[in-house]
């Protein structure tokens, strides 16, 4: 039954490494890729698939300005054609009475080939500005096709500033934890010692040690949370989700830029791709309303044809012979009643317009607020990075006292032990405060449409 055990765990541990050790190794082996933010949103345009879409979008709003465009050009067309028919009889009219021998003239002769090929030309040269409207109101939306490519660029900058700095945030965090056990594993240690000169009971190795082994477990969970930011940065730059990435710039603040909140919003009113969006089709929707008004107006176009046949049925009397024929026209057309179809689309175009201009009023609206907000945030946030330092400062300062006069056996292991977690826990909300603020001024500058 043993024999049976080991051999089954053999198996087991065989097939796990065969499915796990290929991506260790590949973690082990490939080299990390660092990158500063800005190489992770060059990365990032490049890989994107919701930029693929909006480049695709704005491509194809750009052939529906070339379809509007050729319905103002002539319509060329070349057919042919081959049809047998069935035998018919001939029917035949007397000949001229001077001639010595009457000869009967065939009217409608039994031709059962017949053989046709035409040159069609079709030209509308007005119809009310309809064609023109629905041009304009199509180059209006390729250029609000256009101006959501940026505000999908501004989008992804903000995606891969949050990936960017919430790994940032995770490996600071990472190593201050990473400090924090080294200071915990270095007070067990002098627990021990003091344990074997006698000067404090077992129990408090056995503290120690917990909150050694407490500070550990954070650390490991510290690291799993940096491989999954880790991960959804790749994702987002587009690498292998096992690629190692390094990044280089750090959590240190800049100094604030100060500008006045009218002097912002108004940068943001001129900056904002989806504001300029939401202007062209307004201007595309004005357009759809003219294009709809046009239908109560009269269209004019010039036709042609020219027609070579075997027999050809614009000759009379009809002959087994190859002739030509050719025609030129202008047709006048005025639709008097259509049911109130041309009505009900003026009336649609024209609420649509009232739609997206609410829909432009809404975003001045909400416009002044979020940069007023983002602007709130940061101040707030770069408040409590103040604070936050003042905390880690003060932590340290108690950390040393309170160490020297553990050392001095004038307090408990427990006040030690307090002071070291007081620390780290300031030592992390500083690392959460600057990660803040830095998520903060990403998203001002997405505000500003920068």
């Amino acid at each position: 039954m043993r024999s049976i055990k080991t051999l089954v765990r053999c198996v087991l541990f065989t097939v796990i490494g065969l499915g796990v050790l290929p991506d260790r190794a590949l973690a082990q082996d490939v080299a990390p890729l660092r990158l500063s933010l800005e190489d992770a949103r060059m990365r990032a345009v490049i890989a994107s698939h919701r930029l693929a879409e909006a480049r695709a979008t704005a491509a194809a709003a750009e052939a529906v300005v070339e379809i509007r465009q050729a319905a103002d050009r002539p319509l060329v067309g070349v057919s042919s054609g081959y049809t047998r028919t069935s035998h018919v009889i001939p029917f035949f009219v007397p000949g001229s009475t001077g001639a010595p021998v009457v000869t009967p003239t065939a009217l409608y002769p039994d031709i059962p080939d017949n053989y046709r090929a035409r040159l069609d030309l079709q030209w509308p040269i007005y119809n009310g500005g309809r064609t023109d409207a629905l041009e304009r109101a199509a180059r209006a939306e390729a250029s609000a096709a256009a101006a959501e490519i940026g505000s999908a660029q501004a989008d992804l900058r903000l995606e891969v500033t949050r990936a960017f700095w919430a790994m940032v945030t995770a490996q600071s965090a990472a190593e201050v934890l990473r400090q924090s056990l080294a200071r915990a594993e270095a007070h067990v240690e002098d627990v021990r010692q003091r344990f074997t000169a006698g000067l404090v009971p077992p129990n408090e190795i056995a503290s120690a040690e917990a909150q050694a082994s407490r500070e550990r477990m954070f650390l490991i969970e510290a690291e799993n949370q940096r491989a999954l930011a880790s991960a959804e940065l790749a994702r987002v730059i587009g690498v292998d989700l096992r690629q190692p990435i390094e990044t280089i710039d750090t959590l240190e603040l800049l100094p604030p830029a100060v500008s006045p909140l009218d002097t912002l919003v108004a940068e943001a009113r001129s900056t904002r791709d989806e504001r300029r969006a939401l202007e062209l089709r307004v201007t595309a929707a004005d357009e759809q309303q003219n294009a709809a008004e046009a239908g109560r107006r009269p269209t004019i176009s010039i036709t042609s044809g020219f027609d070579y046949a075997r027999p050809n049925p614009r000759i009379f009397p009809r002959a087994d012979r190859w002739d030509d024929f050719w025609e030129a026209g202008v047709t006048v057309g005025w639709s008097l009643w259509d049911g109130g179809r041309t009505r009900a689309e003026t009336l649609q175009a024209a609420n649509v317009a009232v739609a997206t201009r609410q829909r432009l009023a809404e975003f001045d609206s909400v416009l002044a607020l979020e940069v007023r907000q983002r602007m709130l945030e940061i101040d707030s946030g770069r408040a409590a990075v103040a604070a936050a330092a003042d905390s880690v400062r003060a932590a340290a300062e108690a950390q040393r006292v309170v160490n020297e006069r553990y050392k001095a056996g004038v307090i408990s292991q427990t006040e030690a032990l307090d002071a070291n977690v007081a620390l780290l826990q300031a030592e992390l909300d500083r690392t959460r405060a600057i990660a803040s603020v830095r998520l903060a001024e990403a998203r001002l500058d997405r505000a500003l449409g920068r």
